[in-house]
């Protein structure tokens, strides 16, 4: 009997994740020969960034200890007791329950696999990370994207929010600071969005994996610290603000009204059980991250503003470009106003300057407008040798796929 096909599962159907998409077209173009200049995965450690000494001194030190069999489901002690401290520095009070998990990601997708249900859906930042529509994806879900406004420094567009919850929307998905926009969302945004939580019922989940990288003075407002009542998830991790995404650390912290998140904290027990633990000697880096030495922020800061300015600066230079400037994080989300089609722009970047960046479909936006995302951790010679090479490839794009359509 001849073996039939074997047909994957319909959920996985529309899963995408542009971020990694992208590199199968610079694979392509990278065996030719041509020079590669790489700005589009959110790694620091792929360039001249190290993580504090002191984290890898403790994992070390707990591997040698032999602490390398399973930890506790939702983390071990001195770590959820050093989020706890996190969370008080933060302002977070009424906390709930804390947890330890495989990256940042694997907490967002076992709160959100422990909320909604299929036909459900969760209002979802747009542009925002592709992980999180991934998830939904997988889960069945109705895709309920709301938008940034570009016009307003990327702040989450709070008329759109409204106009787009209905009674099947379950929660509320805030990344501050943005990814891909850099945008840091103010106070008042944040309480807007905690008066439409309050309204209709809502778990707010706060993505905060970038609250420690935040330019020009600004500060980080965690949303979860204006109400002690509003359910709220606050994500965090290890990877952005320490320099470790290999490490795959990280955690959620849940406050609120407890009686209302009684069954939704167990939900997420269950699912954090059934999975055994994060990884273990890498979670003895926790304290001394979260309560040691913040040194290397201070660094990191003056390279990323320095960066960041160099990026805003020869972006707005280029005809038909525009870049808002980014407050926190490292990316930019530069605007193509006269492109019709940014994937089609970005491969044909990556074929002919073998820059390769994200284009602004893989993160979502407002339709009829086309973006690229920009990672600036890179050193400052190779992003101006990438910029003097998109306003090259630009000029020629332009006339070539552009004006000759509408000659």
């Amino acid at each position: 009997m001849p073996l039939k096909e074997i047909k994957p599962a319909k959920r996985t159907e529309n899963i995408t994740y542009a971020v990694r998409d992208i590199v199968v077209v610079a694979n392509e173009v990278a065996r030719t020969g041509k020079q590669m200049l790489y700005l589009n995965i959110g790694d620091p450690n792929l360039f001249d960034w190290e993580p504090p000494k002191h984290l890898i001194e403790e994992t070390y030190k707990a591997m040698k200890k032999n602490y390398n069999g399973y930890a506790p489901s939702s983390g071990i002690k001195q770590a959820i007791e050093a989020i706890e401290k996190e969370a008080e520095k933060k302002g977070i009070k009424n906390v709930q329950d804390i947890f330890v998990t495989t990256g940042a990601s694997e907490a967002i997708d076992i709160c959100l696999t422990a909320l909604v249900n299929e036909g459900e859906n969760v209002l979802t930042p747009t542009p925002g990370y592709p992980l999180y529509t991934a998830i939904q994806s997988k889960l069945q879900t109705m895709e309920n994207p709301y938008y940034l406004d570009e016009n307003n420094g990327w702040q989450p567009n709070i008329d759109d929010i409204k106009n787009k919850i209905n009674e099947k929307t379950r929660a509320i998905i805030l990344i501050n600071p943005n990814n891909p926009t850099g945008a840091n969302s103010s106070p008042g945004t944040l309480k807007q969005i905690i008066e439409l939580a309050l309204e209709h019922n809502l778990v707010i989940f706060s993505d905060e994996i970038y609250d420690k990288l935040l330019m020009d003075g600004k500060k980080h407002t965690s949303i979860a610290s204006l109400n002690s009542d509003v359910p709220v998830i606050t994500f965090g991790g290890l990877s952005k603000n320490y320099m470790v995404p290999g490490f795959r650390i990280g955690w959620g912290i849940v406050s609120g009204d407890k009686t209302i998140l009684k069954n939704y904290i167990e939900a997420i027990n269950k699912l954090l059980r059934a999975r055994l633990s994060a990884n273990h000697p890498e979670q003895y880096a926790i304290a001394p991250a979260l309560l040691g030495d913040q040194s290397h922020l201070e660094i990191a800061m003056k390279k990323l503003t320095s960066r960041r300015n160099l990026t805003v600066e020869m972006m707005n230079a280029v005809p038909g470009i525009s870049c808002v400037e980014p407050e926190g994080a490292f990316y930019a989300f530069p605007s193509l106003h006269n492109v019709n089609n940014d994937a089609h722009w970005a491969t044909e970047l990556i074929k002919e300057k073998g820059v390769v960046i994200v284009p602004g479909s893989g993160f979502g936006q407002v339709p009829g407008t086309n973006h690229f995302r920009i990672v600036f951790l890179p050193p400052e010679e190779i992003l101006e040798k990438a910029y003097k090479a998109i306003a090259e490839f630009h000029e020629r794009y332009v006339e070539k796929f552009v004006n000759a359509e509408i000659r």
